[in-house]
């Protein structure tokens, strides 16, 4: 007689389990990268503001008159973008600048919950701090700090 070779269904069920978590796992590893992307995305954008910001300082000799235009920012979510860039403070010596990211009305996915990823530079000395904290409690958020106990407003 000739045995049968196979899987019993029990084998199967545990194979297809494992395969269940393992691609849970896989698909929130996938977002926690793309998201960094995202950021990484907004963080080119707010270099280019701060180099506006130098340009603007050299040729001005202070910040004050710096407005949401000379650094190319609207402050609102588009359907083409993941944030809303934003120059909230400005002073004599340093201003406050950065992206808020959208939950609604940005580019598809919005984000379930809000950040802010923003930096504090100053352009005389070139020095700058990044920071980011979330919008709904202004706790710091990826590994960050929090720049202010009540974050920018803009």
């Amino acid at each position: 007689m000739k045995k049968k070779r196979g899987f019993t269904l029990l084998e199967l069920i545990v194979v297809i389990v494992i395969l269940g978590i393992l691609a849970t796992l896989g698909f929130t590893q996938y977002d926690k990268v793309v998201e960094t992307m995202r950021r990484a995305e907004a963080k080119v954008r707010i270099g280019n503001m701060r180099q506006l910001v130098t340009e603007y300082y050299l040729k001005h000799g202070s910040l004050s008159g710096l407005s949401n235009a000379d650094l190319g920012t609207d402050n609102t979510c588009t359907s083409s973008g993941y944030y809303k860039y934003f120059r909230s403070y400005t002073a004599a010596d340093y201003v406050v600048m950065g992206a808020d990211r959208c939950t609604s009305g940005g580019k598809t996915p919005d984000a379930s919950r809000g950040y802010l990823y923003y930096i504090l530079y100053y352009p005389a000395s070139e020095s700058l701090q990044w920071c980011c904290t979330y919008t709904d409690d202004w706790s710091k958020c990826f590994g960050g700090s929090v720049c202010y106990s009540n974050p920018p407003q803009y």
